[in-house]
């Protein structure tokens, strides 16, 4: 990685700029505020609840346009979630006899190229199935004590952090599987019936309070997974400071 060009900055007041690509509701973008980076997100369906600034565009578009621009130079970092369908869990079981994501291009090789391209550390993030992408980090809503396990795959590119250890589940996620039903201490936090969550229950479970449209909360990173991934790519991204 090329290395930063000392600064004078107070360390107390800066906040490096992070792009959230495919930013959805925001549950990436606001750990990643937590964990100290001011957020410009990127998605090509209006979401007038995100809650930090907003681009209305193709997320690949504009990451190209940046980088023909020399305005990717604004950024320190960039978060990735691209459309999952292609490859998730859901669509290469039980649900591909019904066609679901069968229509879905596989963005993350283009992707990967312009993010490459950036020159600056990256997280691309996906559920559990076949998406083409690194498991440099997985991380579950039970190492963070959640109400949603939420497993999820992250490729760092440019940059590395540790893996933490993956506590033994307290028992099942609440509904149905297979026509039976099972009680437990995590709700489904994904398609509607079935015993799947309730919006409020899913708003809870993961700690997201801002947005109460279902497509977004079931689509959402628990805030909590990218604030842990956050705090170390801050130390990633920060630069050297000399004495004022």
């Amino acid at each position: 990685m090329t290395q930063p060009t000392p600064i004078r900055r107070d360390r107390t007041r800066w906040r490096p700029l992070l792009l959230d690509l495919f930013c959805c509701g925001g549950g990436a973008a606001t750990g990643y505020h937590h964990a100290g980076f001011d957020i410009v997100g990127v998605d090509i369906v209006e979401r007038p609840n995100y809650p930090y600034r907003f681009v209305l565009a193709d997320a690949l578009d504009h990451l190209a346009a940046l980088i023909a621009s020399g305005e990717i130079g604004r950024f320190a970092a960039v978060h990735a979630s691209p459309p999952c369908q292609a490859g998730c869990a859901l669509t290469i079981g039980t649900n591909a006899s019904r066609g679901w994501g069968g229509n879905h291009v596989q963005l993350i090789p283009e992707l990967r190229t312009l993010l490459d391209a950036t020159g600056l550390p990256y997280v691309i993030e996906q559920p559990n199935g076949n998406a083409p992408v690194r498991r440099d980090l997985w991380l579950c809503g039970e190492m963070f004590n959640l109400g949603v396990l939420r497993h999820r795959n992250f490729e760092l590119g440019r940059w590395t952090m540790p893996q933490p250890a993956h506590p033994r589940h307290r028992g099942y996620v609440r509904g149905y599987r297979h026509g039976v039903y099972r009680d437990g201490p995590y709700v489904a936090a994904y398609g509607s019936g079935g015993g799947k969550a309730s919006v409020p229950e899913m708003q809870q479970a993961m700690g997201i309070t801002w947005t109460d449209v279902r497509e977004e909360l079931t689509e959402a990173i628990p805030p909590a997974f990218s604030q842990h991934i956050g705090h170390a790519l801050l130390t990633a991204v920060r630069p050297v400071e000399v004495a004022a």
